[in-house]
């Protein structure tokens, strides 16, 4: 399922990246990749703040539309 549905505070593991090349290398720099752990800090109106790697990174709607878990 798409990381956009995850529940806030529950940790998850990434499945898939997709989405063009590009958009996939930026994801991957900000280190979501495949079995990366990654949790929901807070989600409003689709936009998300994610922990990933130690860190918190703001998404949009768009970008987790296409992390899988």
């Amino acid at each position: 399922m798409p990381l956009i549905f995850a529940k806030e505070g529950e940790a998850n593991s990434i499945k898939k990246v997709g989405g063009r090349e590009d958009t996939r290398k930026f994801l991957e720099n900000l280190g979501f990749v495949v079995g990366a752990a990654v949790t929901v800090v807070s989600s409003a109106g689709g936009n998300m703040i994610v922990n990933i790697k130690d860190s918190r990174v703001a998404i949009g709607k768009d970008m987790a539309s296409r992390i899988m878990i």
